[in-house]
């Protein structure tokens, strides 16, 4: 099976993006299609072996739409805004031919009645019907041509039996042109005394038109967030060639290859610091504004900015694989994506536009027939009814709410891998939290340094890191570390000895030094218990306590301990005020975990579990009832990140964890959780308040439409208010989910 995602172009409303998902999905070989209107882009899943993308291009290209391979930012935004000035052209145009279309049609009467002024009897409708009526036909017909695309569209649509809204508007105002030819014709050959309803045709289309620049405007800024993180990557990049600087396209940079990156740069690939320090701006990757220190081992992330130092370093990951295109992916993905919610939204655009088709002639009828209404009554009933019930609000609902959350979560760090994944997560009532890297740093740190005899703490730590220096426990390196934090040099040991289950023996200076827990003393005749009291304190603070004895006497104890992010307590306390139950589970023993989660505010601990477990354990929380997330970041959570409701990997951790994950934080702390719950509850919100307006819109507007108000006396929906208020449902639907671009994460 493979996924590709194709641009469409053609696409006016709702209707039309159901019909190319039905038209590619009713190919052997295509398992799914999904069109995401608002991005104007085609997700298909297919079978090569028994179908190529070229039969799906095709096929689409049959029913109208136009197909093409995804292109580059800059191709994109250039085609886009070439469009935009296409359509602008169109109004234009149309606004020179409506203008004195719309004066010569309606402003006689209103310049009579107001002003007492006359339009010259030449042209008058009064005097000359004939030549008034041919006057706006000959200005009507250049508003047509130029607007022959829909049209075209909308018979077409109609043809195939899948009408749209273009064939709304075709049908409407094709009906006023043909009844106001029917009338021009009776004024010239009958000497008739009717005015003709031209000024309605144009008025519409240029309505329509302008309605559709503003969407094409606003559907742009929708996508703002994807933009930006294409134009991340810079478009060149300086690498060492045969011994000098070269500077090259960004895709002629290959795996291995040593790049120069000086202060103010973007880092053009990912990769490993070879040569030079600097701090690094990675706040559109992760959402953290303070620069990161970068040195000679730590990696880089292509679309990064360099601040302050000049820099070396070898590419380990280009084109596709980098971190940014990988984002770029993920959030392509959850833009094209629907969540549950839109499934109403599609069903009822479906069967849309056909029962709006049959309802408007039947009121047209009622209206001739049962109330002795005139044919141009009945007529403008019809029109006005195809006009006003446009799905494109409806259709816009959801997708351009999804583009711009996802987009504002990408902007903070929080990458959605679907639209399902946003709808679920805001449901969610419990928060699983991993302890080892998710809670907690993910490794040991010394804690804790007592010396109670002679010895400083500083003599303690320098001699126990220089026995500690030769071997590879996690803790043995934390005191390394600790003791090169401080600026102690180390002593060479001339003896060292590992001794499984209980710690380490060296000489350091002709000394023997032990390292190591209470069985090790008890086998070399330590006594401890000058310190027992210490050493129990600190195991009760889930911290490792170990004893240190040099030349057979016990001098002190450093603890080590898994500490938890600066971050935690806070992201936890943050979760608890939003009513979500917080629940740590690790394979730690008891009184280590209940430490853990008293440092970071947790009362719901499970304790012991082994990683298999993990996700039989998340399963019982389920059973339970509500909504569960997982937070995790080890291959051992990868099971309980795909069974929970919604699984979320902190992106700092390992690869398999990110790909079980319905939700990846791109930041190494919690903080995301929260915000990635609160980008959930506002954006289906967001989606909510556009299918309610959408709907109301509707069901308001058609009955008002059909002349129900006008049965109890009311007024009668003008066809041209119709075209208003039909392009701006559109444009509000647009705006409204715009305002998620305000929305503040933490």
């Amino acid at each position: 099976m493979q996924t590709r995602t194709l641009n469409v172009s053609g696409m006016n409303c709702a209707a039309c993006a159901k019909n190319v998902e039905r038209i590619a999905g009713k190919l052997d070989g295509v398992i799914e299609a999904s069109v995401n209107f608002a991005a104007e882009k085609l997700h298909v899943k297919y079978s090569p072996d028994a179908v190529s993308i070229i039969e799906v291009i095709k096929a689409v290209e049959k029913g109208g739409f136009k197909l093409f391979e995804e292109e580059t930012v800059d191709i994109e935004a250039a085609r886009k805004a070439s469009e935009a000035r296409h359509i602008w052209r169109r109004f234009v145009i149309s606004v020179i031919f409506t203008a004195p279309l719309f004066i010569i049609a309606m402003i006689p009467m209103m310049l009579k009645h107001t002003f007492g002024i006359d339009l010259p009897a030449q042209i008058n409708p009064m005097h000359h019907p004939a030549a008034n009526s041919v006057i706006q036909l000959l200005l009507t017909i250049p508003v047509v041509l130029v607007n022959l695309k829909i049209y075209a569209r909308g018979f077409k649509a109609v043809a195939k039996r899948s009408p749209n809204m273009d064939s709304l508007i075709a049908k409407g105002t094709t009906a006023a042109f043909v009844y106001s030819l029917y009338l021009t014709w009776q004024n010239i050959f009958a000497s008739g005394h009717y005015e003709p309803y031209f000024e309605i045709v144009g008025v519409i289309l240029t309505l329509i038109v302008l309605g559709k620049y503003f969407e094409n405007v606003t559907k742009g800024k929708t996508g703002e967030a994807i933009k930006k993180l294409m134009g991340l990557a810079p478009k060149t990049a300086k690498v060492i060639r045969r011994g000098e600087e070269t500077e090259v396209y960004i895709d002629e940079v290959g795996v291995g290859d040593i790049i120069v990156v000086r202060p103010g740069e973007k880092m053009p690939v990912d990769g490993t610091v070879i040569e030079g320090e600097t701090s690094v701006d990675e706040s559109m990757l992760t959402g953290e504004s303070m620069p990161v220190s970068k040195s000679a081992g730590d990696l880089i992330v292509g679309g990064s900015i360099n601040k302050n130092g000049f820099v070396k370093y070898r590419a380990t990951k280009v084109g596709k694989d980098t971190a940014l295109s990988q984002i770029i992916r993920l959030v392509e993905e959850a833009q094209g994506s629907k969540p549950p919610i839109a499934a109403l939204a599609d069903r009822i655009c479906e069967k849309f536009v056909p029962a709006v088709i049959v309802i408007a002639i039947l009121s047209g009828l009622a209206w001739y027939f049962f109330a002795d209404e005139t044919m141009w009554f009945a007529m403008r009933i019809f029109i006005t009814i195809l006009v006003i019930a446009c799905p494109c609000a409806l259709g816009l609902a959801t997708p351009t709410s999804i583009m711009v959350g996802t987009g504002k979560g990408a902007e903070n760090g929080i990458l959605v891998k679907g639209g399902e994944a946003l709808e679920i997560a805001h449901k969610v009532g419990t928060v699983v939290l991993d302890k080892t890297g998710t809670l907690t740093e993910g490794k040991p740190h010394v804690t804790d340094i007592i010396a109670k005899s002679n010895r400083s703490a500083g003599e303690l730590l320098r001699l126990a890191a220089s026995a500690e220096n030769k071997s590879e426990h996690p803790l043995a390196q934390a005191i390394v570390e600790k003791c090169a934090e401080e600026g102690f040099a180390l002593i060479e040991p001339s003896r060292f000895n590992s001794i499984t289950g209980q710690g380490i023996e060296a000489e350091i200076d002709g000394k023997p030094v032990l390292i190591g827990n209470q069985l090790m003393m008890s086998a070399n005749a330590i006594d401890t218990s000058a310190y027992a009291a210490d050493s129990d304190a600190l195991a009760e603070e889930g911290k490792t306590p170990m004893y240190v004895a040099i030349d057979g006497l016990l001098e002190g104890i450093i603890a080590v301990a898994d500490i938890i992010k600066p971050t935690s307590k806070a992201a936890v306390a943050t979760l608890q005020k939003m009513g979500l139950d917080v629940v740590m589970i690790t394979g730690d023993n008891k009184r280590t975990a209940q430490a853990v989660a008293k440092q970071a505010g947790i009362e719901h601990v499970l304790s012991e579990v082994l990683p298999q477990d993990k996700a039989e354990n998340i399963k019982k929380i389920q059973a339970k009832g509500g909504k569960v997330a997982m937070v995790g970041d080890g291959i051992n959570d990868a099971p309980a990140l795909a069974r929970a409701d919604i699984g979320i990997a902190i992106g700092t951790g390992t690869d398999v964890a990110i790909e079980s994950a319905d939700i990846v934080l791109m930041r190494g702390d919690l903080t995301g959780v929260a915000n990635a719950i609160t980008l959930s509850k506002k954006t289906i919100a967001n989606i909510k308040q556009n299918l309610f307006w959408a709907f109301i819109y509707n069901m308001m507007g058609i009955p008002i439409a059909m002349g129900v108000w006008h049965i109890f006396g009311g007024p009668l929906l003008n066809p041209m208010i119709a075209a208003l208020a039909m392009a701006a449902s559109s444009v509000s639907v647009l705006s409204n989910a715009l305002r998620l671009k305000r929305m503040r994460l933490s």
